[in-house]
């Protein structure tokens, strides 16, 4: 059990790699919203932490480059941002807070990764 939630941890930092390096920015703008999608049934932090140690290992590969690219600090501010939803969740009683009741705060609370096309 704990191999699979490793290898769909891995599939998730994949996933935000790819998205983040994509050169797109409608891909990496619809990013977080994607990824709750495809894993509903995991932890919200989860989502945020794919992120961050996606973000990181963008840093750790590109070294210097890295720090002028603005795909780093975007990696960080959405993981932030998911991380303080999935806190505002909890706060509303639901414990753990799964991807999946990010949609529901974001339809009902913020719908700024709703909004995104």
């Amino acid at each position: 059990m704990a191999n699979d939630r490793s290898a769909l941890l891995d599939q998730m930092i994949e996933f935000a790699m790819e998205e983040l390096l994509s050169g797109n920015d409608l891909r990496r703008r619809q990013m977080v919203r994607r990824m709750v999608q495809l894993w509903p049934r995991e932890s919200a932090l989860s989502v945020s932490f794919a992120l961050t140690s996606a973000t990181a290992a963008i840093e750790d590969a590109f070294g210097a480059a890295a720090d002028v690219d603005p795909v780093v600090p975007l990696g960080y501010r959405l993981s932030a941002l998911v991380a303080a939803d999935s806190h505002a969740v909890q706060a509303l009683g639901q414990v753990p807070a799964l991807a999946e009741d990010l949609l529901h705060f974001w339809r009902r609370v913020d719908p700024a990764f709703l909004r995104i096309p």
